[in-house]
């Protein structure tokens, strides 16, 4: 369903296990950083109507998310830690080459936004199946649904602004690029690490 041409190994749990509180505060922020996204997208493309509400909506969710991270964490007895840049984000950022078209910046914008909720879908997923911690598998399988939901919105949005064709094949190498990065991770406790 979701396209992605590498899966996360399982090994990965454990390493997001050992470093939870690691791995919650990388949670965390990536939530504000999805919320600040979208708030962005609705600066910059302000008279797009449908897109604004739909940004509205994602920016108040995932600052709900972010919420819901922190009250986990707070109940566990951790602090949210400091942010850390997403190297993940911003080498799928560097993908496509810089451009003055308005509407191809945003269509880039668009899948790479798309892949980032796919990738952490697929790694919720992982996460999910995989742990003991029961109130972490719940936690972790629900908002894998919202992911998902993420990952179709902004994809549509994206061949929504241009040829289906040309999208797909931007969405196809960018998807490529991603799976020979993500070889080299899954070593560290960061949902994207």
């Amino acid at each position: 369903m979701l396209g992605l041409k590498f899966e996360t190994e399982t090994s990965w749990v454990e390493v997001a296990q050992n470093g939870l509180q690691q791995l919650l505060t990388d949670h965390a922020f990536a939530e504000q950083k999805a919320a600040s996204n979208a708030v962005s997208i609705i600066i910059n493309y302000s008279e797009e109507t449908p897109l604004v509400k739909d940004m509205s909506d994602i920016a108040i969710e995932e600052m709900e998310h972010f919420r819901m991270v922190h009250d986990l964490m707070v109940s566990r007895g951790m602090v949210l830690g400091k942010a850390t840049k997403n190297d993940y984000a911003l080498n799928l950022q560097k993908f496509f080459p810089h451009t003055s078209n308005r509407t191809e910046a945003l269509v880039h914008r668009l899948l790479v936004a798309a892949l980032i909720e796919a990738r952490s879908c697929e790694r919720f997923k992982v996460f999910s199946e995989n742990m003991d911690d029961e109130e972490l598998s719940t936690f972790y399988k629900d908002l894998m649904v919202s992911e998902a939901n993420h990952y179709t919105l902004f994809l549509g949005y994206a061949r929504q602004y241009m040829d289906r064709e040309i999208v797909d094949k931007k969405w196809h190498d960018l998807l490529a690029f991603e799976a020979e990065m993500m070889k080299s991770r899954g070593t560290i406790a960061k949902v994207h690490g």
